[in-house]
C-alpha cells in the first residue's frame, strides 16, 4: 500500500488556542491513524516558547520562528525550507489571513507539488484590517485558482472566494467543522449562566457582553456571565469588568484546547451560549453548543447569521446597543428554546471528506 504524505501548513498550532488550531489537531490526529495517509504539522512559533519538533496526539509537529513577534503577519522565511525538506505528496494550506499561505503556497508551486487551501476566514481587530479583508482574499486569487482544491468550512464562506477569486468551481467544497461525538444534548440547567467561548480579541465581541452586564443583572439579578478563553484582549476585559462594578458576576477561565471534556462540562452547565463576534466562518465553540442543546445567541453577520438561518442560533442585530444585547440575553435566560436536533458534521466526519480529496489529487 503506497502512503501519502501530507504536510499541513498552519500559521499557529496547540497550545496556542483558536479555530484553525482545534480544526488542524482534530483532523490530523484521526488522518495520521489511517494507513494510507500519513500527516506532519508545519507551523510558526513568533516568541520560540515551544519545542521546535515535537509529537503532539501522534502528529510530528515542527515549528519555525516568524516575524515581527508583536504582529500577526507571521513572516516566516525559514518554512520553505522545511517544506522542501519533507517533500511531501500533497501540502494542505490552513487559513489564509497571514504571509503563512502566501509563502507555502508559492513555495508548492515552484516545487511542482500540489496544495489544497482552507481559508478559515475571520475577523481582525484592527478595523481596518477588517475593512481590507476582500482585497487580501482578491490578491490571493492566482494561488487560490492554482490549488487543486479549495475546501471551506460555510457555505457563505465559498460563495464568497468564488466570487472574489474566481477559481472553478468544480475545485470548490465546503466541509464543515466537526463536532466532538461527547457533545450530545442535555437538559437545560435551572440556572442563570451565560457562556462565551473565544480567543479573547476586541472582534470576537466579548467586551459586548459585559458591557450588557448592569442592565441584564438590573432584569436578573442572579445572571453571570463566563467568558472561556485567553489573549491579548484580556486585561481590557477584565479591567471594563471592574470598572462596570460587575465583582464576581464575570468570570474568566482557560481550558487548555485539549481538554474537550472540561469544555464540554462548562457547556452543560451554561444556559445560553453567545459569541458576538464581528466575523466568524464556523465557529466550532458555537457547533458544540449545539451539539450540547444549548440555546445560542450570536451577532447577524458572517456565517454565524448562515447558523441563525439553519435555525441554530438567534440573532441580536445591534450588537453594540449594551440595552438590546440585555435584552436578547434575558430572553434566552428566561425563555430558552433550545435549537433543532438535527445531525451535525463529527470530527470523523470532516476527516473522512479530507481523506477522500487527499487521496483524488495526483501525486507530484
Amino acid at each position: 500500500m503506497q502512503v501519502r504524505k501530507i504536510l499541513m501548513v498552519t500559521p499557529r498550532f496547540f497550545p496556542d488556542i483558536g479555530g484553525i488550531e482545534t480544526h488542524v489537531f482534530e483532523t490530523a490526529r484521526r488522518l495520521n491513524e489511517l494507513p494510507d495517509l500519513r500527516v506532519e504539522v508545519l507551523t510558526t512559533d513568533q516568541r520560540q516558547a515551544h519545542l521546535r519538533t515535537e509529537t503532539i496526539a501522534g502528529v510530528a509537529v515542527t515549528r519555525v520562528p516568524a516575524f515581527p513577534r508583536e504582529r500577526d503577519y507571521l513572516v516566516a522565511p525559514r518554512l520553505v525550507a522545511e517544506m522542501k525538506a519533507r517533500r511531501p505528496d500533497l501540502v494542505h494550506v490552513q487559513g489564509a489571513h497571514t504571509a503563512v499561505p502566501v509563502l507555502a503556497m508559492s513555495a508548492a508551486v515552484r516545487a511542482g507539488v500540489p496544495y489544497i487551501l482552507t481559508p478559515h476566514t475571520g475577523g481582525h481587530s484592527s478595523r481596518a484590517r477588517h475593512s481590507l479583508r476582500a482585497s487580501q482574499w482578491r490578491a490571493l486569487g492566482p494561488l487560490v485558482r492554482r490549488a487543486h482544491h479549495l475546501v471551506c468550512v460555510a457555505r457563505f464562506e465559498a460563495e464568497m472566494f468564488t466570487r472574489l477569486c474566481h477559481p472553478d468551481p468544480s475545485r470548490v467544497s465546503v466541509i464543515q467543522n466537526g463536532v466532538e461525538t461527547f457533545s450530545t444534548a442535555a437538559p437545560i440547567p435551572d440556572n442563570r449562566v451565560v457562556v462565551s467561548v473565544g480567543r479573547f480579541e476586541r472582534y470576537k465581541g466579548q467586551h459586548r457582553l459585559i458591557a450588557a452586564m448592569p442592565e441584564l443583572l438590573r432584569r436578573e439579578p442572579q445572571a453571570r456571565l463566563v467568558l472561556i478563553g485567553r489573549g491579548p484582549y484580556e486585561a481590557q476585559l477584565r479591567r471594563q469588568a471592574a470598572e462596570l462594578g460587575l465583582g464576581d458576576r464575570v468570570a474568566f477561565r482557560f481550558i487548555p484546547p485539549t481538554d474537550r471534556e472540561d469544555m464540554s462540562a462548562v457547556l452543560r452547565d451554561a444556559r445560553a451560549v453567545a459569541l458576538l463576534s464581528d466575523y466568524e466562518a464556523h465557529p466550532v465553540a458555537v457547533m458544540e453548543a449545539v451539539a450540547t442543546g444549548r440555546p445560542v445567541l450570536v451577532s447577524a453577520t458572517s456565517g454565524l447569521s448562515e447558523l441563525a438561518e439553519r435555525g441554530l442560533a438567534r440573532t441580536v442585530a445591534a450588537p453594540d446597543d449594551a440595552w438590546a444585547v440585555a435584552g436578547a440575553l434575558h430572553r434566552e435566560l428566561t425563555h430558552p428554546v433550545p435549537p433543532p436536533k438535527l445531525a451535525l458534521p463529527s470530527w470523523d466526519d470532516c476527516a473522512r471528506s479530507l481523506r477522500g480529496l487527499y487521496l483524488n489529487v495526483p501525486a507530484p
